[in-house]
């Protein structure tokens, strides 16, 4: 689809399909990878790349449409009937494409699949794929990566899925397959990209290449006549082999965290305030708000029950010495929580700090409550510690998680204290913001 210097710029959207339901890594899409949830983390490349007009985040997940909305991204809802466990990307796509065209009122001439579960992939992967079908005439386009290795399969799989094991007619070519028994069943396992009987070396091999995941792209026209990624002709685009992951499994998850002090790179500028480098603590130069949650940050997240159903809950002076330094330093002050619990304005009164409890989206509060007071999201420090904390940190510059806090919590937060909640984590808070002066 190259474009004549006359003809205006193609249109080129993104689409990250990013559903809520996920077997392997439960809320896989808002899992944190360097303080930074993976649906953002795609966001941010896409945006950052030269081509794309557009990034669309197609969704069914209200906290993952936060989070893009958030990083910058148009939300197209998906319905149920494509966001099952067995629906195709491509559904997701071609609704996402007739969503945006009918909403922005332009064609779109290009169309890009970026998997938010590949966490490193990079805008220049990104620009690769769309410059091969924008500007260099391919029909679609894909990132692959060198490979090298030998591949086997074992026939018990091959029989398992109905796979056919090709008949060998002499005795040279059936060392590299499996075994036919007597009984009409196959045995062992056999080279899928290689003879086992001769092994040359990699120099001597053609070169293999392993589809990422990460990113595809497609003249947008051709992909609705055909209705799957791969038609025409097909462009690879190579990428960098250390920066291929896929996050299917918790393994997966944690490796991705490992390596995202080695792999990520600070970005020039900020999405939404997001760490650069990561894990710095904020000071009183980076924040105009605190907001707290209640349960579990300022308490250790137990209720005790009287017999006359009485709620009781414990809470740390400490915190109420740190709040008080805040305060005094002329920080904007919140309390915001989902219980509607007395307890909770009874302690809102002792601290001097406004209140909002029995709140359904706390996100939505916090949303308004910024425009009200007149304070930028991305200057506000939220603390948290359970997954319903995660829209508001996709909201705000600093989010930050008490220690004991969800697995999710932690790893979506840019800071977490050394403390738990209800043991004094308010406090060491204010002693990063206030230093010696608390």
């Amino acid at each position: 689809m190259p474009q004549s210097p006359q003809s205006s710029p193609p249109t080129v959207v993104a689409v990250i399909p990013a559903r809520g339901g996920s077997k392997g890594v439960p809320a896989k899409n808002l899992a944190a990878v360097g303080g930074v949830p993976l649906v953002a983390r795609a966001v941010r490349e896409c945006r950052a790349a030269r081509l794309v007009t557009d990034v669309v985040v197609s969704t069914d997940d209200a906290g993952i449409a936060a989070a893009a909305r958030g990083a910058g991204a148009v939300v197209v809802r998906r319905p149920g009937d494509i966001a099952g466990d067995t629906a195709t990307s491509e559904a997701a796509v071609l609704h996402a494409m007739d969503a945006y065209e009918a909403e922005q009122g332009r064609q779109v001439d290009a169309v890009l699949l970026v998997q938010c579960t590949s966490p490193f992939i990079v805008r220049e992967d990104i620009d690769g794929v769309a410059a091969a079908v924008v500007e260099g005439g391919a029909d679609s386009a894909l990132t692959v990566a060198p490979f090298h290795g030998f591949v086997w399969r074992d026939a018990a799989d091959d029989a398992g899925v109905g796979a056919a094991i090709p008949a060998q007619s002499t005795a040279a070519q059936s060392t590299d397959r499996a075994t036919v028994t007597t009984a009409g069943t196959t045995t062992g396992g056999y080279g899928v990209n290689h003879d086992k009987s001769f092994r040359p070396r990699r120099q001597d091999r053609p070169q293999d290449l392993l589809e990422t995941g990460a990113a595809y792209a497609m003249d947008a026209a051709g992909f609705r006549t055909s209705g799957h990624r791969f038609f025409g002709r097909t462009e690879l685009v190579r990428t960098d082999p250390a920066r291929v992951l896929e996050i299917d499994d918790p393994h997966d998850l944690a490796r991705a965290r490992a390596l995202a002090p080695l792999l990520d790179s600070p970005p020039s500028t900020s999405c939404r305030g997001y760490p650069h480098p990561p894990r710095a603590l904020p000071t009183m130069d980076d924040i105009d708000a605190v907001v707290l949650d209640f349960d579990g940050t300022q308490t250790d997240d137990r209720v005790l029950i009287d017999s006359d159903g009485r709620e009781i809950v414990a809470v740390h002076r400490g915190d109420g010495l740190g709040i008080a330094a805040l305060r005094k330093a002329e920080l904007k002050l919140l309390i915001l929580s989902t219980e509607k619990n007395p307890v909770v304005a009874a302690r809102a009164r002792k601290l001097q700090v406004p209140v909002l409890h029995g709140i359904d989206r706390k996100d939505l509060a916090l949303k308004q409550w910024c425009e009200e007071a007149g304070i930028a999201p991305e200057r506000v420090l939220y603390v948290g510690n359970d997954v319903n904390d995660l829209p508001c940190f996709d909201l705000v510059g600093w989010p930050v998680a008490v220690a004991g806090a969800h697995d999710v919590v932690r790893g979506a937060a840019r800071a977490v204290t050394a403390t738990p909640g209800g043991s004094g984590a308010i406090r060491e808070i204010a002693a990063w913001l206030l230093g010696p002066s608390l």
